[in-house]
């Protein structure tokens, strides 16, 4: 779509306007805090199947606190144009080094040399890990949400004259499961899973309603707790969003926990018209431009680039925040520790919110929003 967001979409002291030519895109980027020149610049990347609008909660605070915040549609997502969304397309622009380059371009762009902290939420969280691992000239402190950053993949060591490892036997082991088994990100990495969801039997709308209900605190079986290890056995513990069954798709997946009626109607955090901003932008682009940044996460080929930085930490002042209800934060055993303990050597904050699932800065944005502006004051 050529428009930016009007102002019915846009909530009041934010705005919406395009940034051409940043690493091959024209971004759609919100805004707020723009009014006043000079202000220190804070960026908030979204995560699958979000959008900048993901940070409607969030921005306002963060502007009254001060700072200019900009949260763009990354690559493959919402209004931002320039990338490809085909299968068979230019899938390499979505490896990690790449998506570093847009969030580095966008503040270039801006006309700042670095900024006072960036925040991902979900797949945006390992984006802003990686911005403040790389440059931490330029991003000055980072805030982590809902994905623990485990820190930089090892590169072979000691390997002259052994056999090479032996292949991830995961897969093989969850598909031989009594109730055969399969890794949602390997199975977003497949040519289907865009039509599985963008041509859902229920329909997009219904389908993300019940996506986001099914990963939120308002589904009460969201109890997550540490698994033991990267097993078959142990992976299956978790909910059908994570590790689904081999032969039902995403959209089959998250069906019967669609939320009721009444249960819509109450909602508070993500209202039915808040949630047609989602849909309409899915309806119209599909899945495919998110779905490219897992294939990128689970092919090999595309993750040898970051080996170069095994060793290496975040050194900047680091902040965790996510849902205590949010599988997020024990999807990857041993995540949570490694990024604590290793891979962020000034980790000041952590903080698991009750009543708060995935969706965490929507759930519970009044809580977060003072995190944010504590941790970001604190770190200047």
């Amino acid at each position: 779509m050529s428009t930016p967001y009007d102002s019915p979409v846009a909530p009041a002291g934010i705005r919406a306007r395009f940034i051409d030519n940043v690493n091959g895109l024209r971004l759609h980027v919100l805004e707020a805090g723009f009014e006043t020149p000079g202000r220190p610049c804070v960026l908030l990347l979204h995560g699958f199947p979000e959008l900048a609008w993901s940070w409607r909660k969030v921005m306002p605070a963060l502007a009254a606190a001060g700072y200019h915040v900009i949260a763009p549609d990354q690559r493959g997502y919402g209004r931002t144009t320039g990338w490809d969304g085909g299968y068979d397309g230019d899938v390499a622009s979505f490896r990690m080094v790449n998506l570093m380059r847009d969030a580095i371009g966008l503040v270039f762009a801006l006309g700042y040399r670095s900024v006072a902290a960036v925040v991902g939420h979900d797949f945006g969280s390992p984006v802003a890990a990686w911005c403040a691992l790389i440059r931490p000239d330029v991003f000055r402190s980072v805030v982590l949400m809902s994905a623990p950053f485990g820190g930089a993949p090892p590169l072979p060591f000691d390997t002259a004259g052994k056999p090479a490892p032996a292949k991830d036997p995961i897969h093989d082991a969850l598909v031989a499961l009594p109730r055969p088994r399969k890794h949602y990100q390997w199975h977003y990495s497949t040519r289907g899973a865009d039509a599985d969801m963008h041509r859902a039997p229920q329909g997009v709308h219904d389908f993300l309603r019940a996506y986001y209900h099914y990963k939120s605190a308002d589904w009460r079986g969201n109890t997550p707790f540490p698994l033991k290890g990267w097993t078959a056995d142990e992976l299956a513990k978790m909910p059908t969003y994570y590790v689904m069954d081999r032969d039902v798709g995403m959209a089959a997946t998250v069906a019967p926990y669609m939320p009721s009626a009444d249960e819509i109607a109450a909602n508070r955090w993500l209202s039915d018209q808040e949630m047609r901003v989602y849909s309409a932008e899915y309806e119209r682009n599909g899945f495919q431009g998110g779905l490219q940044w897992y294939r990128c996460s689970t092919d090999p080929r595309y993750q040898t680039d970051l080996q170069i930085f095994s060793g290496r930490t975040i050194d900047v002042p680091s902040a965790f925040i996510a849902g205590r209800q949010d599988w997020g934060i024990q999807q990857r055993p041993g995540a949570l520790e490694r990024m604590r303990e290793r891979a962020c050597t000034r980790m000041t904050d952590f903080h698991l919110i009750d009543g708060a699932g995935h969706w965490v800065q929507q759930e519970q944005h009044a809580v977060v929003n003072g995190l944010l502006v504590d941790f970001i004051r604190r770190s200047a």
